[in-house]
């Protein structure tokens, strides 16, 4: 299997609420979020609050590692953006919109809540999705393949320490680039693209993501947890990972025409754009 070149290009520099909101609000048919990381510095929950703000989904699927219980135990950090974007979410469950939670690696503490209705919110380990065109798709986080990745928890945590350290050298390089006036770059995305076992484990993780599909009988899967936003069809099998809010800014979408939409916010818009399409008639689609 063949990997896939990064779907996430450089955005522009752009603060949400620095423009008009949005002038209309557009409904999805599903919209899939992950790796939020409330709780963490690199957060970009304004963007995403912003981008909510525009939307109106039937159902809303959160695939895990919304709020970062980890980055929580080693500093206290929940500004008010942090709690507008979690009341917002709640909101949305409450006007009718249907939520459903599946927790990752970095929000476990709710996995054990699992098959649960808590108020407005499904929790599930697992959950499947009819597309309008009436294919199913199994979501989950991902963090469940770490081990066939040779990814243990320790290496993990590990990791999650180093992806720390680039974060944190990635906000100072933000800041003098925007100064210089440059648009936002990801230097953790720039790094994970040029190393070698970093793509290596993407794959294996993709490989073992829809391995575990074919298994389970569905025609495709959605995740999240590695933070590389993906939309890619293998033999007619759909592999999607939404990617994160913390680098890329990314989401998953099913329009009401039952295209399947891979976007990412963009600044210097202050709207989302289309990466990447599948529609199930036909071949997936690179967007202009």
């Amino acid at each position: 299997m063949k990997g896939s070149k990064s779907l996430v290009n450089k955005p522009s520099t752009f603060h949400p609420y620095s423009r008009r909101a949005a002038e209309s609000v557009t409904k999805l048919n599903a919209l899939w979020l992950s790796d939020i990381h409330l709780g963490s510095i690199d957060c970009k929950a304004e963007y995403l609050l912003h981008f909510l703000n525009s939307v109106q989904p039937k159902v809303l699927y959160l695939v895990g590692d919304i709020v970062d219980i980890w980055a929580l135990k080693r500093r206290v950090f929940w500004p008010e953006s942090h709690n507008q974007l979690l009341q917002k979410l709640l909101q949305m469950a409450q006007s009718g919109i249907k939520l459903v939670y599946l927790p990752g690696n970095h929000d476990e503490l709710f996995k054990d809540y699992h098959q649960l209705q808590l108020a407005d919110v499904i929790i599930s380990k697992e959950y499947r999705h009819q597309t309008l065109s009436g294919k199913t798709l199994l979501m989950l986080h991902g963090d469940q393949f770490d081990s066939e990745v040779c990814i243990g928890r320790i290496t993990a945590r590990l990791g999650d320490h180093l992806y720390d350290v680039l974060m944190f050298l990635n906000r100072h390089l933000h800041k003098v680039r925007r100064r210089l006036g440059y648009p936002y770059w990801s230097l953790a995305g720039f790094i994970k693209q040029r190393v070698g076992k970093a793509q290596q484990a993407i794959n294996s993780f993709r490989e073992a993501v829809v391995r575990y599909g074919r298994k389970q009988k569905v025609d495709g899967i959605i995740c999240g947890h590695i933070h590389q936003p993906e939309l890619t069809e293998m033999s007619g099998f759909i592999y999607a990972n939404d990617g994160d809010w913390v680098e890329n800014c990314t989401l998953l979408t099913e329009t009401l025409e039952g295209e399947l939409q891979l976007e990412r916010w963009n600044e210097q818009l202050g709207r989302t754009e289309v990466l990447k399409r599948f529609a199930w008639q036909g071949q997936e689609q690179q967007a202009a």
